[in-house]
């Protein structure tokens, strides 16, 4: 029979206990979202979060929150937004933003997740 040495054991069950670790934390995780044919009229609504992120409602009237990578200058008080879907015509986390008129301009999405509807009140505009 083989027989392993005490040192290598310890080192074995760290490595298992470790890989063990990283596999439940993956799985605590948001699951990937995103809002199909967004292109030929999936998206609904949305709601500014100042320039961190945006509230996007789907035509099912799910909520999703869309987190910016920077601050997206001028998107608290755009009237209108242009949605860059990719080829595919979804958004999601790869997706952008475009605020017209001399605002922030392209806004790249950092991540994209199921949401409750935005707060009402002063820190939610469109």
């Amino acid at each position: 029979m083989f027989k392993l040495r005490p040192g290598f054991r310890v080192a074995l069950g760290a490595a298992l206990l470790a890989a063990a670790g990283a596999a439940s934390a993956s799985d605590a995780a948001p699951p990937k979202a995103s809002i199909p044919f967004a292109n030929h009229g999936g998206i609904r609504d949305w709601k500014a979060d100042r320039d961190q992120g945006l509230w996007v409602q789907d035509i099912h009237r799910q909520w999703y929150y869309a987190k910016f990578m920077g601050p997206c200058i001028g998107l608290n008080f755009a009237q209108t937004i242009g949605f860059d879907t990719h080829p595919l015509g979804r958004f999601d986390q790869f997706s952008s933003i475009y605020v017209p008129g001399g605002g922030g301009g392209r806004c790249a999405v950092q991540s994209f997740t199921v949401s409750g509807a935005p707060p009402s009140g002063k820190r939610a505009a469109s």
